[in-house]
């Protein structure tokens, strides 16, 4: 009878084992398709807002739930269902137009409906220039890989959102005169903070128009920042490398 009892409170202890493991990943893929999503940035593109190396929480609900909003888009949704759309200068993540499966983060800059163009760099919506002021210098990687003093500017978009960009290329960049895009409806137009170094909205044969539907969710906040080429589990080197200064910090 005692080998009976302990056995039966073997396999009690592990079935209870096995329903909380099952219930926590349930619990964290509802919280991950619902609420706060967690990525990472692989590459430079939004420098010098988020640098690679930094982790970040996504909101799924900002702007509402699409089939992308599920693991592997396997929910049937067409369209948004309880949809806000993006606002001009949210940091978004979003699924790429050309095969719906690859996450791509970005700066909504465009509109539905909107004319976006850039002239000598200076970006332009329907027609009027985007205030663009000198705000220094900083240090970043040229088109060769070399750390160099990268010209530094503020943007301040038509409802007043306000951020920092850098001109690796001066304003002489292959995409620093571009022709005027008709965002189309139901549409956004996607740039990232590098100018220089971004494959955005601005090349149409590679990213193009975002669909509404696309979106996946907003950055909001900085969890973690290591620098490049740190893994985040070599947590020896945290002391040096992890950008302390970073996390916690709302993207913006």
């Amino acid at each position: 009878m005692a080998m009976d009892s302990t056995g039966q409170k073997s396999e009690g202890g592990l079935g209870e084992t096995i329903r909380v493991i099952l219930e926590a990943l349930l619990i964290a893929v509802v919280i991950r398709t619902f609420a706060f999503q967690p990525f990472n940035i692989p590459s430079g593109s939004l420098i010098p807002t988020l640098l690679v190396g930094d982790y970040l929480f996504v909101s799924k609900y900002a702007y509402g739930y699409s089939k992308h909003s599920f693991p592997f888009s396997i929910a049937p949704i067409k369209g948004r269902i309880w949809g806000a759309e993006p606002k001009r200068g949210d940091i978004a993540v979003f699924k790429l137009p050309k095969d719906n499966e690859t996450d791509y983060i970005k700066r909504v800059i465009g509109l539905p409906g909107d004319k976006v163009q850039v002239l000598d760099g200076v970006l332009r919506i329907n027609g009027q220039p985007v205030k663009k002021e000198a705000a220094g210098f900083m240090e970043s990687r040229d088109a060769f890989g070399r750390m160099a003093r990268i010209p530094r500017y503020t943007e301040t978009l038509p409802n007043g959102v306000s951020y920092n960009v850098i001109e690796r290329e001066g304003n002489t960049g292959y995409w620093d005169n571009t022709i005027e895009y008709t965002v189309p409806l139901g549409h956004f137009f996607m740039m990232g903070d590098n100018r220089d170094n971004s494959t955005d909205s601005r090349d149409l044969q590679s990213v193009g128009y975002v669909p509404y539907e696309n979106f996946v969710g907003r950055a909001e906040v900085i969890f973690f920042s290591v620098e490049e080429g740190t893994a985040p589990w070599q947590v020896w080197k945290w002391p040096t490398d992890a950008r302390w200064s970073r996390i916690f910090q709302r993207v913006k």
